[in-house]
């Protein structure tokens, strides 16, 4: 069993670290996790090139701070790793407020927060500071520095596999790229671990290790793209369905990103706040924004979704200081872990099977339809028929019960009794 006291110790040990696309704290983050499931740490080295993209140089920062013409220090990247715009390049220098101005980024509508910024493909520098204290400076001279490197190095990534009878995959991906962000960052490598672990103590439990899963820990769109690029004869061939676990740490909301093509993860998920008695805001594919982007991009289709608390970018914290530990919660992660775990078991338990007979099989020499026709009352199982007619070796019994509008379990039951009849045979 999850202990909630335990998942909360991961989120505030991770919390502080300055995580990015390349880095140590990278390195940090996934050697952290590997203590708690096994995954294998992967790189690939800067300049390797993935489809249209090449990997960046590695970033990684010491420290990082302003002082004033008053001698204080502000904008202190050891205080908030929020202060620093993401792969600033090195610097040191004594600017006046004018110029120092050009390099400092604020959010008007969160005056009081830090936003997230970054420069991740052009080189440059700054710094991010909360809107009230940029009204507050003064002319002057100012001493910025920055002891940071971008050099030649590797991007990190994580990847665990959990063998289940069959070879066919279900993917967990998440991302590692944000510095010290609760909803949107943390919650999604935290929830992903906690799905892991608990599959992995689970082993002979049929309704969740029916199919094998793989997971992915990596950057934002480049660590996707990356492993795309690496794995995507496996992927194209073995992918069942797959989930983006990003912002699911709160306790405002449900919500459910929806595939480029109705799939079987989009399918599970609505069944299961069905099941679970859960209102959730459902969004479509044109309102994404993580790397569903890369796994149902240009030239790829992936069966993928994402299952949220509050989206990104639809709560007044999104990439600022303002979405700390004080805005995910145990509650927040445990209520999407459920959500997440029903998902799975559906379709897990979902089942494939084929028509015996080309079109319809005579049901009266079966007593499932009256032999006397033209009658307003005869014996005729409607939901049973629409089954017989939907159900085929590619479409499964989760998608028809989402094509009839029959529940789930009672999809089930008729599969088993048109097997008994002869009328079906499982795949």
């Amino acid at each position: 069993m999850l202990d909630a006291n335990e998942i909360w110790t991961w989120a505030t040990d991770l919390f502080p670290i300055n995580r990015s696309l390349t880095g140590e704290g990278n390195r940090e983050t996934l050697k952290y996790i590997s203590k708690i499931v096994p995954i294998q740490m992967r790189s690939m080295n800067s300049g390797s090139i993935c489809f249209d993209w090449t990997i960046p140089d590695e970033w990684n920062v010491k420290e990082a701070y302003i002082v004033t013409p008053d001698g204080r220090k502000i904008c202190d990247f050891r205080k908030n790793n929020l202060y620093l715009l993401g792969y600033s390049e090195p610097m040191e220098r004594i600017l006046s407020l004018k110029e120092l101005k050009e390099h400092l980024y604020t959010d008007k509508s969160n005056p009081e927060a830090i936003p997230y910024r970054t420069s991740y493909y052009e080189r440059n520098w700054g710094f991010c500071i909360e809107y009230n204290n940029f009204r507050l400076l003064t002319e002057g001279d100012y001493r910025v520095k920055i002891d940071s490197t971008i050099k030649p190095g590797k991007m990190d990534y994580g990847e665990l596999y959990i063998p289940g009878k069959s070879k066919k995959e279900i993917i967990i991906s998440t991302y590692i790229c944000h510095p010290s962000m609760g909803n949107n960052e943390l919650s999604g490598p935290i929830l992903t671990t906690m799905l892991a672990r608990h599959l992995l103590d689970l082993e002979h439990d049929h309704t969740l290790r029916n199919y094998s899963y793989r997971f992915v820990y990596g950057p934002e769109t480049i660590g996707a793209i990356c492993y795309i690029y690496k794995n995507y004869d496996h992927l194209m061939r073995n992918t069942i369905a797959g989930y983006v676990v990003t912002c699911v740490g709160d306790t405002r909301s449900y919500s459910l990103l929806k595939g480029k093509m109705k799939n079987l993860s989009e399918i599970a998920a609505k069944e299961a706040f069905k099941i679970k008695g859960i209102a959730y805001k459902e969004y479509s594919f044109f309102e994404r924004g993580s790397d569903e982007r890369q796994y149902c991009g240009p030239g790829i289709n992936l069966p993928f979704a994402s299952i949220m608390r509050t989206k990104y970018g639809a709560y007044k914290e999104y990439h600022s200081s303002l979405d700390n530990l004080n805005f995910i919660s145990p509650e927040g992660l445990m209520g999407a872990f459920e959500v997440y775990i029903e998902s799975l078991r559906l379709i897990n338990l979902a089942i494939y099977a084929e028509p015996v007979y080309k079109c319809e099989p005579m049901m009266s020499k079966r007593g499932l339809r009256s032999a006397l026709s033209g009658s307003k009352e005869v014996l005729f199982d409607k939901d049973m028929f629409n089954i017989l007619t939907f159900i085929t070796k590619d479409f499964s019994s989760l998608e028809v019960a989402d094509a009839t509008g029959i529940n789930h379990e009672k999809v089930l039951e008729y599969i088993y009794e048109l097997k008994n009849l002869g009328l079906l045979k499982l795949c």
